[in-house]
């Protein structure tokens, strides 16, 4: 897949501890995708369907991207199928 077409992403990268977790609260099926943190929260736009799993893929690489870590490094520990997502950072 393409890289995610957000322009002027938040610095997410003092949030790349090993074992930090990481609450997202996602919007699928949005106009457009954006991120945004506010009061510590972050909350994300994707444009995709939540279906089979796409949506959640689309989060983890946009957070990556913000965290500027390896999308394989962020592991999805709850919400596989709610919008309030928990992921957790694990670089090995």
């Amino acid at each position: 897949m393409a890289k995610p077409k957000i322009r002027n992403l938040p610095d997410l990268s003092h949030l790349a501890r090993p074992g930090r977790e990481i609450a997202v609260k996602v919007t699928p099926q949005a106009a457009k995708a954006d991120m945004s943190v506010v009061n510590d929260t972050i909350r994300l736009s994707v444009t995709v369907a939540p279906e089979g799993g796409k949506a959640n893929d689309e989060v983890r690489k946009i957070l990556a991207r913000a965290m500027a870590v390896p999308q394989t490094a962020l592991k999805l520990k709850r919400g596989h199928a709610v919008r309030e997502k928990v992921f957790v950072y694990d670089p090995l």
